[in-house]
């Protein structure tokens, strides 16, 4: 069975690193092959390690509230680069200011990423979507 690979990391000057610790442990038992690029993570890199690895989807997060900006184009540089279907996840902190979840979901939407996340979400739902967005759910 392939093992899937996951680039995971903490985008922009974020350096908030405990949550990327816990998703990068969640995912490697829940049986994929994950990327682990840490804190203050630019666009390219995440986009470089995803084509050195073969990559099937890219988890990024973001706590200080500029996930946003520092987001923004993502979809058309991988497109750019050849791998414009590649899963994007994003979850955190996302916006400055007081925005509903519902607001900031479809504003990542809008980015084209895949499946948007807001503070708190346990690791168990994003490997789910994973799992279900990769068509590993029977």
């Amino acid at each position: 069975m392939k093992k899937y690979t996951l680039v995971l990391g903490v985008i922009g000057m974020d350096v908030h690193a405990v949550g990327n610790k816990i998703l990068e442990y969640a995912f490697t038992n829940a049986g994929f092959k994950v990327v682990n690029l840490g804190v203050m993570v630019s666009q390219a890199e995440f986009i470089d390690a995803a084509i050195e690895t073969a990559a099937d989807a890219m988890m990024i997060s973001s706590l200080y509230g500029h996930g946003e900006l520092d987001c923004r184009g993502l979809r058309g540089k991988c497109i750019e680069a050849g791998i414009g279907n590649i899963l994007l996840y994003v979850g955190g902190n996302l916006v400055v200011g007081k925005a509903s979840f519902a607001e900031v979901e479809q504003k990542f939407k809008a980015m084209g990423f895949d499946r948007i996340y807001p503070p708190g979400t346990a690791p168990e739902t994003a490997i789910r979507d994973l799992k279900e967005d990769l068509g590993l759910m029977t």
